[in-house]
């Protein structure tokens, strides 16, 4: 993990020391780092039983809070728009009554950075009460998270890219190459057509060059 006098030192002093582009080809080489850490093993398991949760009718629902919220509906809307059964549940929500959007057989998929989170931890308890297949998506292995959900994908982050290396800025940015590459996978395994999502995405420029499909 560097510190943030050698984010600095890097940086040459500050964001734009090596101009815009050079800040910008170290974010990639973040990316690039988290992506290879990335256990391709528990990926495949996650594709799997995400497919198998879908055609046993079920669905896939995201939990997260602050900056993962729009990362949760990103997925959420690439799924929706694939005609796959996806849903956010705000961790926050979840405890007043959100929750009973959980139903028996789904996929529960939590982001946390630290898996320290209060509301994520007390959340994932009360989840387990339920028949559900949960999953946690983080960058701390050791966390209180980790430790209670098996199936973990965990990540490593080398920087934020900010200045103190505090802001969810490139953790927020992994989290979405990863779901949005889960959703990618999860089309792929169920073998959708393009027709499907025609029929979704009837509007604007996608729509008009999607009606050559037809």
């Amino acid at each position: 993990m560097w510190s943030v006098l050698q984010w600095i030192i890097l940086s040459g002093g500050s964001f734009v020391g090596d101009g815009m582009i050079g800040y910008f080809e170290k974010q990639l080489e973040v990316f690039t780092h988290s992506v290879h850490s990335l256990n391709e093993n528990m990926f495949a398991r996650w594709v799997e039983e995400a497919v198998t949760t879908l055609k046993a009718g079920n669905k896939i629902v995201v939990s997260g809070l602050g900056k993962n919220v729009p990362i949760c509906e990103k997925f959420v809307g690439s799924m929706i728009s694939m005609g796959l059964e996806a849903y956010f549940l705000h961790t926050n929500s979840a405890v007043h009554g959100d929750m009973g959007l959980v139903k028996a057989g789904d996929m529960v998929i939590i982001l946390t950075k630290s898996g320290e989170t209060t509301e994520s931890i007390y959340l994932s308890r009360l989840l387990k009460e339920r028949n559900i297949n949960m999953w946690l998506l983080t960058f701390n292995g050791k966390s209180t998270l980790a430790k209670e959900i098996s199936n973990c994908v965990v990540l490593s982050l080398e920087h934020e890219g900010d200045l103190w290396n505090v802001m969810p800025n490139n953790s927020t940015t992994v989290n979405l190459i990863v779901l949005q590459g889960l959703a990618m996978m999860i089309a792929k395994e169920m073998k959708l057509d393009i027709e499907e999502f025609g029929r979704n995405h009837p509007g604007g420029y996608i729509g008009e060059m999607l009606k050559t499909y037809e």
